[in-house]
């Protein structure tokens, strides 16, 4: 790992640990001895972090350089604090990590006074049922939509035909216990929705529809908001 990358990774830990943080735990997260960890402290510090500690108490960032201060109302932070927390549960590993961080760096932008409302929020999240876990790699379903570019899968109806297509992936949609892949089906040239359970294989391919995204997204919305969300696929 290079230094600015163990900087950055260093900074991440300090904003998501809970506090105060022992050099120790940051040496072993970071791969350094404590000697390097204690020099990289220093150097955060040098570039504005304000972190509170020293050696043998553990170390608590209490102003972060990189984050530009924030200001919200206690609803808007119960709202926050909710929203990110339902991720948590909802979203595929990934997702879940990313909402853990996005919470992480919002904190580390409140004052001290909001910081401690969100560490002590009113409102939690938690199910009891977990949404099923999706055949298809939804990290690779995500960048599809991003990059506005095709998808070649292998889906499985509900009465068990498999299909192989070629689609447009067009967003994400997270029900109650399901994902499900809102797309243009080359092989049907329509609209379809994909569970993303059914999808048992997905390969990116080099074929780019961009800028169509979003005005096909916008077409299919208004369909399933016309058609009361019915569809097939």
């Amino acid at each position: 790992m290079s230094r600015p990358d163990r900087l950055f990774r260093l900074l991440q830990l300090l904003r998501s640990l809970p506090r105060p943080v022992t050099a120790a735990r940051l040496a072993a997260e970071t791969g350094v001895s404590p000697r390097t960890l204690y020099r990289d402290i220093d150097s955060l510090r040098a570039a504005g972090a304000v972190i509170d500690g020293e050696p043998g108490f553990g170390y608590t960032l209490t102003e972060d350089p990189a984050l530009p201060p924030q200001s919200f109302t206690r609803l808007e932070i119960e709202a926050l604090v909710l929203g990110l927390g339902d991720v948590r549960h909802r979203g595929d590993a990934a997702l879940a990590e990313a909402a853990t961080a996005a919470l992480a760096k919002l904190t580390a932008s409140l004052p001290e006074r909001q910081q401690r409302q969100v560490l002590h929020a009113v409102g939690q999240v938690y199910r009891y049922a977990q949404p099923a876990n999706p055949a298809a790699d939804l990290s690779l379903l995500r960048e599809a939509c991003w990059e506005e570019t095709a998808l070649d899968i292998r889906y499985t109806d509900a009465a068990g035909r498999g299909t192989e297509r070629r689609v447009l992936p067009l967003s994400l949609v997270y029900l109650d216990r399901n994902t499900v892949l809102l797309a243009w089906c080359c092989l049907r040239r329509d609209f379809r929705q994909f569970m993303t359970v059914r999808i048992t294989h997905a390969a990116a391919t080099a074929e780019s529809f961009r800028p169509r995204r979003v005005p096909l997204l916008r077409d299919y919305v208004a369909r399933l908001r016309r058609d009361g969300g019915r569809d097939s696929s």
